[in-house]
């Protein structure tokens, strides 16, 4: 039979041991970290002060302007690039103490976190970008419908900034590593059928113009101003005559027709215009 107080002496020694091996590393790594948290700290200090005096938080003021950042709060963005680069900083750090530790698995991890960040930050700049754009074009759109004086301006504004923020969105995602084959294939989805709605919605609703359109190309050589006509047996000479409809002055009174008629009904000419 094995002396148990044998066994229980070398595996305490084994302990002691495996302590005294483990406790320098351990030193080691803890002075590692302190060290990441002081050159972290220096460094993120001076380049957050650096970047407020160049003024980079200008930039940062004219993305507080549009709505959707508004509703996430207010952006500095020197802080935000100062604290990226310190969490940054200290994932090195971090990694170089796993290694002085042999954790070789948490080496592994961190070591991946540290490759992702440029990634991330490459996409945090696509995303914002693409925000900027969309707006931009957003602005343009309703100050478009303005001059137009269309009063759905605001709606179309914001309908191509959400279209061109995501697609920002998607490309950022794919920078950073993330398959988005599903999101483009429903986004494209969504925006076939939306686009098919539309134009199957417009051309109904804008038949009866269309027509007149069309109509307009047929008439113009036929009938012009200062011509007597009978249309509908209502006798009058035309005043006006645009794409869409023929004015009749009928007495004292005017009559308006739109321009289909003028292929759907007989049209006698009384005088025809010098």
């Amino acid at each position: 039979m094995p002396n148990i107080q044998d066994i229980l002496l070398q595996t305490f020694q084994r302990l002691i041991e495996q302590l005294f091996l483990f406790t320098p590393k351990l030193v080691g790594a803890i002075v590692l970290l302190l060290i990441g948290v002081i050159v972290a700290k220096i460094v993120t200090n001076l380049l957050q002060k650096a970047l407020a005096k160049a003024g980079f938080d200008k930039l940062g003021d004219k993305l507080n302007e549009i709505d959707v950042i508004k509703r996430f709060g207010e952006l500095k963005l020197s802080i935000i690039v100062a604290k990226t680069l310190y969490y940054f900083i200290m994932l090195v750090f971090i990694t170089a103490a796993t290694e002085t530790l042999g954790m070789k698995v948490l080496t592994d991890m961190v070591s991946s976190l540290v490759n992702l960040i440029p990634k991330l930050i490459a996409s945090a700049v696509m995303l914002l970008a693409g925000v900027m754009i969309a707006d931009a074009l957003k602005n343009s759109v309703v100050n478009i419908c303005k001059s137009f004086k269309i009063d759905s301006g605001k709606l179309l504004g914001n309908i191509v900034f959400f279209f061109f923020l995501v697609i920002a969105l998607i490309a950022a995602l794919k920078q950073s590593g993330i398959e988005t084959s599903l999101l483009e294939s429903s986004f494209n989805l969504i925006i076939g059928g939306v686009i098919f709605a539309f134009a199957v919605g417009y051309g109904v609703a804008s038949k009866d113009v269309l027509s007149n359109i069309l109509s307009s190309f047929y008439s113009k050589n036929k009938f012009r101003e200062g011509q007597i006509i009978v249309l509908e047996g209502i006798q009058g000479e035309i005043i006006a005559l645009d794409t869409t409809s023929l004015t009749l002055r009928t007495g004292d009174s005017t009559t308006i027709f739109p321009l289909s008629v003028l292929q759907n009904q007989k049209v006698e000419i009384i005088t025809s215009a010098e």
